[in-house]
Parts: C-alpha cells; structure tokens; sequence
C-alpha cells in the first residue's frame, strides 16, 4: 500500500509544532503573521492560514480575531476557583512547598539555558535582566519573575516551559512574597541582587553546573529567609492568590 505524501501544509504544521516544542514560541507567544511566516518558509500565505488551521484544530494554536494566532498553553493554568488555589488561600504554607518547586525546577531550566540559550535567547535574559535591576525593588516582583521565566523559556525543554507557564500565576505570587518580606530589608535585597547577578553571568557564561547552583542557591535562600523573618516577627506579609498584583510593602 503506497504512502500518501505529506501536504506542503501538514510539513508548514510540523515546522511550527517544532519551534514550538523547542522554545523558540513560547506558551502565549504570538506567533509572526501569515505573510512574515510565508517569506520565511517559501510559502504561499494561503499554505500558511492551512497550516494554522490545523494547528488551531488540535488545540495547539489560537486565534483572536484582530490580534492574531498565539501559541495555546498546553498545561491548562489553575482557574480562579481552583482546587489549587482555594488550597493556596487556606494554607499560607503552600509558599514554601511552591518554593521547593521552583527550586528544582528552576535549578534545571537554568542549567538547560547556560547551553542552549541562542543568540536571541540571551538578548532576552539580558533585556529582562536590566528591565528588574533598573525597577524600584519594592514593586518589581513582576519584573523579578519575567527575568526567572526568560531563563525558562531558554531552556529549549518544552515540558518545562509549560509546566511553569501553567503555574505563572502561583510562581508569580511565591517572587511577590518575596519582594513584600525581604526587598524592604537592606540585607535581603543585597543578597538577592548578587544571586540574581549570578544567575545572569554563569548563564551568559554558558557555565551550566555552576548556574544551577545559582538559580537553586536563590530561591532555597528565600525560603530559608521567609522562614526566618516569619519566626522572628511572628508572621510575614502574605500575598493574596486571587489578586495577583505586585506586592509591596505598606
């Protein structure tokens, strides 16, 4: 039985499943227009729109009328009345069982980047990096987590780039304690910004072993650090999940 060939769509499809599945279109990315895609590829647009079709069939891609297609996050984020989150509400220590994720996670994805980050990849982290040092530190945990999530998304491992996308919300609210307990407090801050110094050279370096001993030597401080500040003060500011604005301190 003779094999049907692939149609020039379906290999359109498969080339973008793959930047997908790389990295290089993160979760929520949006992907270039029909007509960028089709001088890249040596296309038609009309080849292009199939391809995102059948991408936008199996749930890969979607499509916002105006704003264009976007890359779907594969692992579905918790809803606002998640079990998860209710769980997060009602039991202020899920921050440091969330910290002990991040730290392997987060070790990992740092490890993956120091060798696989591209060109590109490193502008990002280097952007991103700027972007949080340049910010007020007492209302920047927005700033602090997109720098984490660029190493992420330079990881190149797409299990890992959407697993933590699907956590964003969580992983956003354990950087906003942090930014609430210890940014105001001198010695915190000094030695979160030389971790984060570190993190960023050993990356740029390319030294893998030695930035995800950076990246997990950071947030293992922070957790160690809220635990500290907590039995000391009898209590830390705790970061309401359902309203994931940046913390700061009152």
């Amino acid at each position: 039985m003779a094999i049907r060939p692939k149609s020039t769509a379906h290999e359109i499809a498969y080339r973008l499943e793959r930047q997908i599945l790389d990295g290089s279109l993160a979760p929520n990315e949006k992907i270039p227009s029909e007509r960028l895609l089709a001088s890249r590829f040596g296309v038609s647009r009309a080849i292009v729109r199939e391809a995102l079709h059948e991408l936008q069939g199996r749930g890969i891609v979607e499509t916002h009328h105006g704003k264009g297609s976007f890359v779907a996050s594969m692992v579905p984020e918790p809803q606002e009345d998640s079990p998860l989150l209710d769980l997060f509400a009602g039991h202020p220590r899920t921050l440091y069982d969330l910290l002990e994720v991040r730290e392997q996670l987060e070790g990992q994805a740092a490890f993956l980047a120091a060798q696989r980050a591209t060109q590109r990849d490193r502008y990002f982290i280097a952007k991103a990096y700027e972007n949080m040092t340049s910010a007020d530190p007492l209302t920047n945990a927005r700033l602090d987590h997109a720098f984490h999530q660029a190493i992420v998304e330079a990881s190149h491992n797409p299990v890992l780039v959407h697993v933590l996308s699907s956590l964003k919300n969580l992983m956003l609210m354990t950087v906003q304690a942090s930014v609430a307990n210890l940014n105001p407090r001198e010695h915190f801050r000094d030695v979160i910004n030389k971790q984060h110094q570190r993190i960023y050279k050993t990356i740029m370096a390319g030294q893998a072993k030695a930035a995800q001993r950076a990246a997990m030597t950071h947030v293992r401080y922070v957790s160690e650090s809220m635990h500290t500040l907590e039995e000391l003060e009898q209590g830390i500011i705790w970061v309401n999940p359902q309203s994931p604005a940046d913390a700061h301190q009152p």
